[in-house]
């Protein structure tokens, strides 16, 4: 009878995680793609996608324009708006962003509680693993930080058998985009009330490369689950009869909200 060495062992008790990586894939397709994951799949899923192709806005499920967003300049500039899924706060997106999206069964880690805290800590634990020879991590209440600085930002949804914990990492930004995104009344407290430019920070500025970032992380993540790469051409649930919730704003939609700020 063969014996198995420990990497063999350990896999063989591990369960398999889906791998799709993919760059350039636009905003609204990607998370197109991840809730038709979440609700038409039940195997476990990474996506790693690098950049998106124009700046684009996106915010939660619950999230008032008149409130997140210089409505008047987005309009002005045409840059489009999202409303994902999710929970969470609002981001401009672009290019030079980094994303990375885990969906699990509930069962899929153990002892992981599916609730919003446990999965923002082991999410949390995962980076710090993956991000220890660069900076210094922190999970400042729902963010990741390099010391009191934001560079990553994260949204959940927790349904009856399935989590996704998604993240936008800011590898780089146009600071004159920010100014598209209003300071939140609900800010986190670590924020204390700075502006955009000195609360976020560039990864670009503590790490070498994407690809090492990713690397790293994807390493992290064999610590939980075996990978099995997948294209995107070939992911059955794409065809999946299911309508997602995500949607782009109207044109006549976000005038709306502007004269609602006016009147």
């Amino acid at each position: 009878m063969p014996i198995m060495n420990i990497n063999q062992a350990k896999n063989a008790v591990l369960p398999l995680m889906n791998l799709v990586r993919t760059k350039g894939l636009p905003i609204l397709d990607q998370l197109h793609l991840e809730e038709k994951l979440l609700r038409c799949s039940m195997k476990n899923w990474c996506i790693v996608n690098i950049g998106t192709p124009k700046p684009t806005i996106v915010m939660g499920i619950s999230g008032r324009p008149a409130e997140l967003i210089n409505i008047k300049s987005v309009i002005y500039d045409q840059v489009p708006v999202i409303r994902r899924f999710t929970g969470g706060g609002t981001v401009i997106v672009d290019k030079e962003t980094v994303f990375i999206t885990f969906i699990c069964n509930k069962e899929a880690v153990p002892l992981l509680q599916p609730y919003p805290q446990p999965i923002m800590a082991w999410s949390g634990k995962l980076y710090e693993n993956a991000l220890q020879n660069f900076g210094e991590f922190h999970l400042r209440e729902n963010d990741y930080a390099f010391n009191n600085k934001k560079f990553g930002g994260n949204a959940q949804s927790i349904i009856k058998n399935r989590w996704i914990h998604h993240t936008s990492f800011l590898w780089n930004y146009d600071v004159n985009n920010m100014e598209y995104l209003k300071i939140p009344s609900r800010a986190p407290k670590y924020r204390s009330e700075r502006s955009h430019v000195e609360f976020l920070c560039k990864m670009k500025d503590i790490l070498p490369s994407k690809s090492i970032f990713i690397e790293k992380t994807l390493n992290s993540v064999e610590n939980h689950f075996v990978f099995q790469p997948i294209e995107i051409e070939k992911i059955e649930e794409l065809n999946a009869p299911y309508k997602p919730s995500t949607t782009l704003l109207s044109q006549q939609e976000l005038e709306r909200n502007l004269v609602s700020t006016i009147v």
